[in-house]
């Protein structure tokens, strides 16, 4: 049985998806990755094909035809580790702001049956945000209140973008009727 997906959207990352691919698939964790490339031009998808030969059956690439937003790229992306039996489905992204490592972390919460849904928060202890200028931290950490004042949810990073959820939590929810298809995707 198919136990982890990654899921990584990428739109113009051929300078990070090397890396982020490497990483998490030498993880001590059996994880494996399914990159959602939104028709990259400088080559991104080209450099996942080629990488597929080292990590057979392991690593998976979509290719869409244009950007259509980090949402539907999530969102296809949990169809499809669905569709393939994956019982634990991850969200990341390709850019290195989310520690692969911390992979095992949002893993084991899960999968040791305590909690459904693990998000990897920047704003907890444990958590970090290393090399953003004031500004990104400020509107990260400011979205962050204001979507916790409005929607009452008891999470510190609800903006994080980096989660695990079991497949009977996306399984419950209505993918085909999300409506936000960019960043508010993350608290829809």
């Amino acid at each position: 049985m198919q136990e982890n997906l990654v899921v990584i959207p990428t739109y113009n990352e051929i300078e990070n998806v090397e890396a982020i691919v490497r990483e998490v698939l030498t993880l001590p964790v059996d994880f494996h990755v399914l990159i959602v490339d939104d028709g990259s031009p400088d080559g991104t998808a080209a450099k996942v094909q080629s990488l597929k030969i080292d990590f057979p059956g392991r690593l998976f690439l979509l290719e869409r035809s244009g950007k259509q937003g980090l949402g539907t790229a999530y969102i296809t992306g949990f169809k499809w580790g669905l569709e393939q039996g994956y019982q634990y489905l991850f969200e990341m992204d390709a850019d290195f702001s989310h520690p692969p490592a911390k992979l095992i972390d949002l893993y084991k919460a899960c999968s040791s049956g305590a909690a459904d849904v693990t998000v990897g928060s920047r704003y907890t202890k444990g958590g970090d945000v290393e090399n953003w200028p004031l500004d990104r931290l400020l509107l990260s950490r400011g979205a962050s209140l204001y979507v916790r004042m409005i929607t009452g949810m008891p999470v510190k990073d609800p903006t994080a973008g980096f989660i695990c959820y079991r497949r009977q939590v996306l399984e419950k929810m209505d993918l085909d009727h999300i409506q936000f298809i960019g960043y508010a995707f993350q608290i829809e």
